[in-house]
């Protein structure tokens, strides 16, 4: 007679990604170049990933930015291993098949690791409010589960993929520039590059349609913005290396970017955006779900893939920060 499931073991199941990920390093690496392609198992969806080098910058904006705000500062110095970042933001395209997998045709493609990964639950609205599925950015979901999409993609392509820390979200951003947009600093040029406020038409658009970077990533301004894997907090004064802070409440987790609904002055390199509670506002649930942000309609992600593949006990952690259940 069967009964209910036991419970998944999250650390046996991020030991056996990480036994998967060790065994297709090698393969995977040769295959990498400063920009590759990589098409998720079992389907024809694919996106690019661009090469971010190691380096240094200041993080944060000077006085000199008329548009800073006060969490912006102290500018600090941070030093940057070396990472591939997602050339633009996870599509519905991507996103849908971790959120509808049974109804995907992975069944199809059993695989026991893969299916140890917790799904999000049905939402109970359509969650692209009818702007736009095939090749616009997935929107609305928790950090929580951007994280779990993170380590479902590393099961199934057998590389390690997280959110990016907020300091290599900036320095990817920036890319070798230190003006408040990648651009330069005059804002007039914005539409060039990004969906905004001004050119959006009051909804996310298509990714990868205005200019990129100069290292080559869509979309790091305007459009949707984008989580990170670190709580906000105040900057410190000090030179850090690869910092990440670790969250220790549900909110405020740190959104970076701007987006399609924002104005110029949210859409420059620097700008940070804590989360809220009332990003789950219409929610019905209570307690409300660990896996939408119905309200935010103008929030995304995209992944990295570092060059280092971290230790068990470290990638449990980027993949589960503990601290997804609302408190109120």
């Amino acid at each position: 007679k069967s009964g209910p499931k036991p419970p998944v073991d999250e650390h046996a199941e991020v030991e056996h990604i990480y036994q998967r990920i060790l065994q297709h390093q090698s393969e995977a690496a040769a295959k990498r170049g400063k920009a590759y392609t990589v098409t998720i198992p079992g389907t024809t969806i694919a996106f690019d990933m661009v090469g971010v080098p190691a380096g240094e910058f200041l993080m944060g904006s000077p006085d000199s930015d008329p548009q800073h705000s006060k969490d912006e500062q102290p500018q600090h110095k941070v030093q940057i291993d070396p990472f591939w970042m997602q050339a633009h933001e996870v599509t519905w395209d991507e996103y849908r098949l971790f959120m509808f997998a049974t109804q995907a045709g992975e069944i199809e493609h059993k695989d026991e690791i893969v299916d140890g990964t917790t799904r999000p639950t049905r939402p109970y609205v359509e969650m692209s409010f009818g702007m736009g599925i095939n090749g616009f950015p997935a929107i609305s979901m928790t950090q929580h589960a951007a994280n779990k999409y993170a380590e479902w993609l590393s099961a199934k392509t057998g590389e390690f993929y997280r959110l990016p820390t907020e300091a290599e979200w900036e320095y990817a951003c920036r890319a070798g520039t230190t003006t408040p947009f990648y651009f330069g600093s005059d804002a007039s040029q914005l539409g060039d590059y990004a969906w905004y406020s001004k050119n959006s038409g009051g909804k996310y658009q298509k990714v990868a349609t205005k200019k990129p970077n100069p290292w080559g990533l869509f979309d790091m301004l305007g459009n949707v913005s984008e989580w990170t894997l670190d709580e906000y907090e105040p900057y410190p004064a000090k030179t850090e290396t690869d910092p990440w802070v670790k969250a220790t409440t549900p909110y405020p987790q740190s959104v970076r970017g701007g987006s399609w609904f924002d104005g110029a002055d949210r859409n420059r390199c620097a700008a940070r955006l804590p989360s809220d509670p009332s990003w789950k506002q219409q929610d019905p649930q209570l307690p409300k779900s660990i896996w939408y942000e119905t309200d935010a309609q103008w929030l995304g992600f995209r992944l990295i893939h570092p060059a280092k593949v971290p230790p068990v006990a470290e990638m449990y952690q980027y993949w589960n920060n503990g601290v997804e259940h609302d408190e109120q």
